[in-house]
């Protein structure tokens, strides 16, 4: 037997159930709410994460966080894929802010290879 093995499991709420808590509290008055948390056991702040999940329509946000292997390893590539994409556009701007300041260089150094124009 481990020495954490007494310490309590966490929780974990199916996007169902979470989905199903949230209508009955929006339903509910204000006696009932709390009466609803204390029955399932949660707290306010389940509630309001739950909701930011929800508004911003992220059904995924509600389910949780991937537990299969597979699934943790795809949402680990895409966040990737994303950084790697977000790099690639300041690259490109750079290149492009390199490019204009090589041509506008080039040009104030052949108009310096020039004789300067007579005033009369």
């Amino acid at each position: 037997m481990s020495p954490r093995a007494d310490r309590p499991k966490r929780r974990r709420f199916t996007a169902e159930f979470k989905a199903e808590i949230l209508a009955e509290y929006d339903a509910a008055d204000r006696a009932g709410r709390g009466e609803i948390l204390r029955r399932e056991g949660l707290y306010s702040s389940h509630i309001i994460e739950w909701r930011k999940a929800a508004a911003a329509g992220a059904q995924a946000g509600l389910a949780g966080q991937p537990r299969d292997r597979r699934d943790k390893e795809l949402q680990a590539l895409r966040a990737r894929a994303e950084k790697a994409e977000a790099e690639l556009v300041k690259t490109r701007a750079a290149l492009d802010l390199v490019g204009k300041a090589h041509a506008l260089l080039e040009t104030l150094s052949e108009s310096a290879d020039r004789p300067p124009r007579s005033r009369r």
